[in-house]
């Protein structure tokens, strides 16, 4: 009997909908607002997330100055490379030598094409082996660049997003002119660097013999711990070691955390305004069915049915709404690429709208609909009789 009669109620109330529009249409859009600005900053935090994870590797291990949290805080000098470079767990090619890339990390200023203003972007000083460090980086415009020559190969990030990347152009770095020979794809963070011959580019900036950080290839994943054993016990050594894949998340971690925060800061100050709206566009819907709510209650209709049906059509506005908000946001920004600051330049990555946050979206929605019309549901459900009945 109550299930027959709620299911009564509910039809009736949205069947008044349409009445409405305007009240109604205020809560969809306003709901929408808040999902799609909240599932946008998710997704930007996701991307630049994904970006930096899918960077390392099991295999590959990064040796970094005692204490030093990111490369560009970091020095080791030669000696400190050459052991590290000829630990038995570093994997050699087939002419006996280590495969790794001591490597010197600058930057410089160049020009974003969206605003023609600065932006700093990671210049990587690589070793000799870089390509067979990291195979899957591949030249998709031009060539490498050739070791001793001011000549640079820049990211398809760092081509995509700044002026005087393409191929044939030159950049002027601390003064010096650099040709750009070539455009690699990683498919990782590596696409917002430019690369070109280390001994060159600390040469350029005054640096010496020193190096920001090692890269090597180890034998195989299971090679990490005792690597990492034979450096920190070398009592000539002072430093930290990593695989690559720990390195590059927690790089992503901090930033990644911030924007979530700010994620949650902002969706919930839209959300206050979002749930004020429902809580008008409730109340507005209550009194154009005084008379209708009065009379079901004097016929014998229980309160719950009442406070169901108010709640089924508030509940169907905030689906609709963030139904629209998730849909806009993956229609817009779901692989839109952006760039932002990272620890040492730009880092540019694409916006991930995963399935997980256009559900996360969905159950805010839901949530402003149940907290805007519980409270108008209640006072429907208490509404006198005599008094509904009454309404003009």
């Amino acid at each position: 009997m109550i299930v027959r009669q709620t299911w009564s109620v509910v039809q009736m109330a949205i069947a008044s909908i349409p009445q409405r529009l305007g009240s109604s249409a205020v809560v969809v859009v306003g709901i929408a607002a808040v999902v799609a600005v909240l599932v946008a900053i998710l997704a930007m935090a996701a991307g630049f997330e994904r970006t930096l994870k899918q960077t390392g590797t099991d295999d590959t291990a990064i040796v970094l100055a005692a204490g030093a949290r990111s490369e560009t805080g970091s020095t080791l000098d030669r000696d400190t490379v050459a052991v590290a470079s000829d630990a038995p767990q570093v994997l050699r090619n087939a002419q006996n030598q280590p495969i790794g890339s001591a490597e010197q990390l600058v930057s410089a200023l160049l020009p974003k094409k969206s605003t023609k203003l600065d932006a700093g972007v990671a210049i990587r000083g690589v070793g000799e082996h870089v390509w067979e460090l990291w195979p899957h980086v591949r030249i998709v415009a031009g060539r490498r660049f050739h070791a001793a020559l001011r000549e640079l190969v820049v990211g398809s990030g760092v081509h995509e997003k700044f002026l005087g990347a393409d191929v044939g152009s030159t950049l002027t770095l601390d003064g010096q002119p650099w040709t750009v020979v070539g455009i690699f794809d990683s498919g990782d963070a590596h696409n917002s660097e430019v690369w070109t011959d280390g001994q060159v580019i600390a040469s350029a900036y005054h640096r010496g013999a020193s190096t920001t950080s090692l890269t090597v290839k180890l034998t195989d994943a299971r090679a990490f711990e005792a690597f990492k054993a034979v450096l920190q016990s070398d009592p000539r050594l002072k430093v930290a070691v990593q695989t690559t894949r720990q390195f590059y998340n927690a790089q992503s971690q901090t930033f990644a955390r911030m924007i979530r925060l700010v994620g949650a800061t902002i969706g919930a100050i839209m959300a206050l305004g979002a749930i004020f709206g429902a809580l008008n566009a409730t109340y507005t819907a209550i009194a154009g069915r005084t008379r209708e709510i009065a009379t079901l209650r004097a016929i014998g209709f229980q309160q719950v049915t009442v406070i169901i049906s108010v709640l089924a059509e508030t509940l169907l506005l905030a689906t609709l709404g963030g139904a629209l908000g998730a849909a806009l946001t993956w229609a817009l920004f779901d692989g839109f690429t952006a760039s932002t600051v990272g620890a040492s330049g730009q880092i540019v990555f694409a916006f991930r709208v995963t399935p997980g946050l256009l559900w996360n979206g969905i159950e805010w929605a839901l949530a402003i609909g149940l907290i805007g019309g519980i409270i108008p549901a209640l006072r429907a459900a208490r509404m006198s009789v005599t008094a509904g009945l009454r309404a003009v």
